[in-house]
């Protein structure tokens, strides 16, 4: 048991991806080699809470529609903001307070705020314990669209046009920022800044919409993004991954088609409606394919991410390909677009997990 590497699988939290989140953790629990693996379940209840969960992957399915979630019935754990010590306390009711072993990695299956976002990071770097995936900085630019949008302008990347409204400026004076869209043109999308999954975006062509719009988004969100829609585009996506020599290598391209009455890859076409297939690899030219490969690691680097990430772009009618967004914990089930354009690379699910800890393990924790 002592020889195996102790890997804290990290999943649930306080976003409204929470159950989404639980899926994609399920899958990394079935794919991690129990030989070679000590495998922690830790799940995040919906107030925060962290709490020893059993090793059962099939509990944390979609089933006949029903979202899986942690009910928070296990044992309570700590874990220290200690660099000396990675252990974690757990407090059963009832029990004198124990310890686990301490945890030689953490793979934070974590999917919008207090997750995907920093934070969580952040505690992994005060307590010294490596983790897979982004460090602090990525992590916070990547979920907040408006800040992304902003570093992918600076690195000189070709995007949308969009505006920020943030909570003040709404409350403020909302005329404002209605007329603060109008140049964006007819279509838009308007999205929550700090979500994923697309809850919360609503594509919106009769301004007499937008301000209903806004505040689904800010029901997510009081910081919101609004794009100019890219009418008649193609969405296709690329996957990251750091290899084995610390260098990003990009994947085969892959392509999202949305059909039935959904306009867009919703959540519900993403997860319970079967409204999309996911083309991969994608049917592109050969040079917008190298293109959105070699803009995907541009945008990686941009961000200054780590691991890998899934990066999403829209490629117009004339062949201009802009980007879209980065995730830097993308679904992780095993038949979500990051891992199916690594399989589709030669890199199949569990090599794909076991690549991304072998790296947080070479990368550790600090400043790099």
């Amino acid at each position: 048991m002592s020889e195996r590497i102790r890997v804290a699988v990290v999943f649930g939290g306080r976003s409204s991806e929470h159950a989404i989140s639980c899926v994609s953790a399920g899958s990394v629990l079935r794919a991690l080699d129990r030989e070679r693996y000590d495998v922690v379940p830790i799940g995040l209840t919906t107030d925060g809470r962290w709490v020893l969960e059993s090793d059962e992957p099939d509990r944390l399915r979609i089933t006949e529609g029903r979202l899986p979630a942690v009910d928070g019935s296990g044992a309570s754990l700590v874990l220290a903001a200690d660099p000396t010590r990675h252990d974690l306390q757990v407090h059963a009711p009832g029990d004198v307070p124990g310890t686990l072993a301490g945890v030689d990695v953490v793979f934070p299956v974590l999917h919008g705020p207090y997750g995907e976002d920093g934070t969580i990071q952040g505690l992994l770097e005060m307590a010294g314990v490596p983790y897979v995936g982004s460090g602090v900085l990525a992590s916070a630019a990547a979920m907040d669209k408006g800040a992304m949008k902003a570093m992918f302008a600076h690195a000189g990347l070709a995007q949308a046009p969009y505006i920020v409204i943030t909570d003040r400026d709404w409350r403020r004076d909302r005329a404002a920022c209605l007329a603060r869209v109008a140049p964006l043109g007819p279509a838009v999308f308007v999205k929550p800044a700090r979500a994923g999954s697309s809850l919360g975006i609503t594509k919106v062509k009769d301004g007499a919409e937008l301000e209903a719009a806004i505040e689904v988004a800010r029901g997510h969100d009081p910081r919101v993004v609004v794009e100019a829609s890219v009418e008649g585009a193609r969405e296709v996506e690329c996957g990251v991954l750091v290899d084995v020599d610390g260098v990003p290598r990009a994947s085969v391209c892959a392509e999202i088609v949305v059909h039935g009455e959904h306009e867009f890859y919703d959540f519900e076409a993403k997860y319970l409606d079967d409204a999309a297939d996911l083309v991969v690899p994608a049917d592109l030219p050969v040079e917008v394919s190298e293109r959105v490969r070699e803009l995907s690691v541009r945008a990686f680097d941009a961000l200054q991410c780590e691991g890998l990430a899934r990066c999403d772009f829209f490629v117009a009618a004339d062949g201009q390909v802009l980007v879209n967004e980065v995730n830097t914990m993308p679904g992780f089930t095993s038949i979500s677009m990051f891992p199916r354009v690594w399989a589709e690379s030669g890199v199949d699910y569990p090599t794909l997990v076991d690549r991304l800890v072998t790296d947080a393990l070479r990368r550790g924790t600090g400043l790099r």
